[in-house]
């Protein structure tokens, strides 16, 4: 009887060992996963086309680069207005690597501008806000 107490206690204490163990483990895995993040770094976040003429080229680019250690999805580009539209890369941006967001503003339309475009993606930041602005003048 002794010695049959004494083996379930052992199988116990092993039992026991494993479940720590592994947890232990699991935690470590869960930790590492949660440093994994994607981190979006813009060369500028405003662009000033400056004084530029009527209907001239519009296009400019804002680049960026991926700081984190996860691979940056971009989600969605929205605008504040339809006289700017935005196009990007749908395939994911490596850690260490270099992406880029085109923005074509409507030149036909005279004056001052000041518009924003929000960047939607899985940064650690899921939500930045970028500007262009500068003013259309007439051709004489």
């Amino acid at each position: 009887m002794k010695k049959t107490v004494n083996t379930q206690l052992k199988a116990m204490m092993v039992f026991l060992f494993v479940c720590l163990t592994s947890l232990t483990t699991l935690q470590a895995q869960n930790v590492e996963t949660a440093k994994k993040v994607a981190s979006i770094d813009f060369e500028t976040e405003v662009i000033n086309y400056g004084t530029i003429n009527q209907n001239s080229d519009g296009v400019k680019i804002f680049s960026f680069t991926n700081t984190g250690n996860a691979p940056l999805i971009i989600s969605e580009v929205k605008t504040s207005c339809g006289c700017t539209v935005p196009t990007f890369s749908k395939q994911a941006i490596l850690p260490g690597e270099v992406g880029e967001i085109n923005i074509k503003y409507d030149t036909k339309r005279l004056g001052s501008f000041t518009k924003t475009i929000t960047v939607l993606s899985n940064a650690n930041l899921t939500r930045k806000t970028l500007k262009i602005k500068g003013t259309i003048k007439a051709v004489k």
